[in-house]
């Protein structure tokens, strides 16, 4: 039975969440609601705010399946403590809802930066690796399994003192290892273009599963496309990934060996996160460098600068952007630029590979303006225009 709406004010610019953080712009979205950057009036910094979805008109089930779901994300989030992990600062109740209050950094997502390069040399993908897999190592270490790991939901920051530095974020459908799952029996949440091919089966996400999943995202960072490519149907992908046959490597150099390894069909002969860290670390220190370095140093091109994506000039952000659907962490674009070709970063719930295809529901396109070329949009246009204009002149000759 749905819950009586209480007509709550909806929340926008200068709107006091839990009567502490002043909301200013909305910077962004993840896996389930808007992120606000905003003023934390008591310790006097910025945060980013995650409002999760609405529960108002849900059934009570519902509602509180929403809930217990973002109380998860923040505690195991505040559980990672870690220079390359966005940290978790507080769980706020608001009117009865909750919201995840987070570290702020001015950053852009590695999908976004994939828009503006394409690909990236083998050391600055093999230095992003071992940053995120330093992180995951933690991780791991404490029970956490990421469940989503791909190019959106790591940042690299763009200001300040660790601008350079990547970040992960967002463990909107991570799980503690042993937590009982929310999710329907048959169902699994990600991005499919990232599963491991176990995953891909039907099977429950391991630590073994967010090693196969950053090589995969390693292997996008060199190669500018996902291992299995992308596709529409999500069901074709998953048979593709379920089949465990990647598509052949031709700029990864160095890290081909290593990719080889994370992407091993087989999760008892991967090696553990710890191992994907020195792994990644030795390519990207390559011969005159440290691992040490490469995990606490930002990112840098050969002759040490700071690479120009990784670079942001401060400006204010807008304060109603739209259409985004980009992970926490700094201010982001009103409209997200789309990854390059094959680089499929849309969040997925799908059903598992193995279930029948018969089971898959028919869906095709509306048709409307927006689905019209802008030279067939003028042709329509002009239709219309001519017809008013022969009406017009019928009746004024009558």
């Amino acid at each position: 039975m749905p819950t009586t709406p209480d007509h709550r004010r909806t929340p926008g610019p200068q709107y006091l969440v839990a009567g502490r953080y002043r909301l200013r712009s909305r910077i962004g979205g993840g896996g389930m609601g808007s992120v606000w950057l905003a003023r934390d009036q008591l310790f006097d910094r910025d945060v980013a705010v995650k409002q999760v979805v609405s529960t108002e008109g849900l059934s009570d089930e519902t509602a509180d399946s929403i809930r217990q779901r973002a109380m998860r994300e923040g505690r195991i989030a505040a559980k990672l403590v870690h220079r390359n992990a966005i940290a978790m600062h507080d769980v706020a109740l608001d009117s009865g809802e909750p919201w995840l209050v987070m570290e702020y950094l001015p950053s852009r997502s590695v999908a976004q930066i994939l828009h503006t390069t394409k690909t990236l040399d083998a050391r600055q993908a093999a230095q992003i690796g071992a940053q995120v897999a330093d992180a995951m190592t933690t991780a791991h270490t404490a029970g956490i399994i990421h469940r989503d790991i791909k190019p959106g939901n790591l940042l690299v920051t763009t200001t300040g003192r660790t601008a350079g530095l990547v970040k992960i974020t967002d463990f909107g459908i991570s799980r503690l290892k042993d937590e009982v799952s929310l999710h329907s029996s048959g169902v699994i949440t990600g991005t499919p273009a990232y599963f491991a091919p176990e995953v891909a089966r039907g099977a429950e996400p391991t630590e073994a599963s967010d090693v196969y999943s950053l090589g995969a995202t390693v292997y996008t960072l060199v190669e500018g496309r996902p291992p299995f490519g992308v596709d529409d149907d999500s069901l074709a992908l998953l048979h593709k990934v379920a089949r465990a046959r990647i598509n052949p490597m031709t700029r990864a150099g160095a890290l081909e060996p290593v990719l080889l390894r994370l992407l091993e069909p087989s999760p008892a002969r991967r090696p553990t996160m710890a191992q994907a860290r020195d792994l990644l670390a030795d390519v990207a220190a390559g011969e005159r460098g440290s691992i040490h370095q490469v995990l606490t140093s930002p990112i840098t091109t050969p002759d040490g600068g700071l690479p120009t994506w990784a670079q942001r000039s401060p400006r204010p952000p807008r304060t109603h952007p739209t259409g985004t659907h980009l992970p926490v962490g700094g201010p982001l674009p009103a409209r997200p630029p789309a990854p390059p070709q094959g680089v499929d970063d849309r969040p997925s719930t799908v059903a598992t590979a193995t279930e029948s295809a018969t089971h898959r529901p028919a869906t095709r396109d509306g048709f409307g303006l927006a689905g019209l070329s802008p030279t067939m949009l003028a042709l329509a246009l002009g239709a219309v225009v001519l017809v008013i204009l022969v009406i017009v002149a019928i009746v004024v000759a009558g």
